[in-house]
């Protein structure tokens, strides 16, 4: 009986947790907005903007996932103890099972949602960019950087976002020298925003003949993508824009023709580039869509009255301040630097088991306990 009771005293702790997000949540004000944006999806000429009515619907959308969410918690929180009340009177170890499954289940999903809580930027329910650079160390950076590019396709890939690669730098003789990337799904950003900074692996080199041990480092920056932005803007002549024949995969008309865009901020030297696309407009498209994102971000953590007043070449991550360690040898380990979060199953990590991670800096965002990198 011990088990049961320890079951059902885990639902009784979780069941105000409940109540709480609800609140937060704000469900009911969420039912009587979508009934007001269903009403304006109905009108006439709705469809005549479809960026605007594009907005309108992915509102929608968030909106009814989060009243199903909290529907579906709901019921599985009442169904858990009408199954807790049928094992006091059937004593049937097959249900407990099943008793211990949902609870569990129930546990998981209301601390990830009270996860979600936590994003309450400006910007956390963006889509996200990444951009991944190697760092010095020619092969091995590059081959890190590449192992990183993989992990977060397989992250964003198992968390149901769209994972699109904008350009790729491959490296010189394995690897890469950099990478674009944008991420799009609700929340994206305020995720990743945690990942931001220099990731440093430790193993023996495959590179190596020797077998010694190497310690490599790659650089990860993450910005909001900035659908629209009244306080942007950019002279046309600060920009420099170069094409050239895009590589890799695409077909013959992305290698035939000079589609690829690479975008040149003249007053800060960023550059952005895109070559996935299959027509020159819809590369410059993300190419500026990048750089704006980029731009504002900085804007915004400098505290500047407008773009024309960042200056210079911008260095936004220090090769010193590694914000994780990736340990392979000569023992496993993957750990936060600034949370003191670890997880010693490295390959798990690899394939993209980041929550844990994400979690921990979130948490301690919040709570200001945060350690400066």
């Amino acid at each position: 009986m011990l088990l049961i009771e320890e079951l059902s005293q885990k639902l009784s702790e979780y069941r105000p947790k409940l109540k709480e997000l609800h609140s937060v949540l704000n469900i009911e004000a969420a039912k009587e907005e979508i009934e007001q944006l269903h009403n304006k999806a109905a009108e006439p000429g709705f469809w005549d903007d479809i960026d605007k009515s594009q907005k309108v619907l992915q509102k929608t959308k968030s909106l009814e996932t989060a009243v199903e969410n909290d529907r579906k918690l709901c019921a599985q929180a009442d169904d858990i103890e009408t199954m807790i009340e049928m094992y006091g009177e059937e004593n049937d170890q097959q249900l407990l099972e099943e008793i211990k499954t949902e609870v569990e289940d129930f546990c998981e999903k209301i601390d990830k949602l009270t996860i979600s809580t936590l994003l309450t930027g400006e910007y956390d329910h963006s889509n996200a960019i990444l951009n991944f650079h190697a760092g010095a160390g020619g092969t091995e950076a590059q081959d890190w950087t590449q192992m990183l590019l993989r992990m977060y396709i397989h992250w964003g890939e198992q968390h149901g976002y769209k994972v699109s690669v904008m350009d790729v730098l491959d490296g010189t003789d394995a690897g890469i020298k950099s990478a674009s990337v944008i991420v799009e799904g609700e929340n994206a950003y305020g995720y990743l925003k945690s990942e931001a900074g220099v990731h440093r692996l430790v193993r023996i080199s495959p590179f190596d003949a020797s077998g010694s041990r190497h310690t490599s480092f790659s650089a990860l920056e993450v910005t909001p993508v900035i659908e629209e932005d009244l306080s942007v803007h950019i002279k046309p002549e600060d920009l420099k824009i170069d094409t050239y024949r895009a590589s890799g995969a695409g077909g013959q008309h992305i290698n035939k023709t000079s589609s690829a865009v690479r975008i040149t901020h003249i007053p800060t030297g960023i550059v952005c580039a895109c070559q996935t696309q299959r027509s020159q407009v819809q590369n410059k498209d993300y190419a500026m869509k990048m750089l704006i994102s980029k731009l504002v971000e900085i804007k915004e953590r400098e505290h500047l009255a407008k773009i024309e007043d960042i200056k210079g070449v911008q260095k936004e991550i220090a090769w010193g301040s590694q914000i994780r360690s990736y340990v392979f040898m000569p023992y496993t380990l993957v750990k936060d630097h600034r949370t003191g979060y670890e997880n010693s199953n490295v390959q798990a990590v690899m394939d993209g088991d980041l929550d844990g991670f994400i979690n921990a800096y979130l948490k301690a965002l919040s709570n200001g306990t945060l350690e400066k990198q």
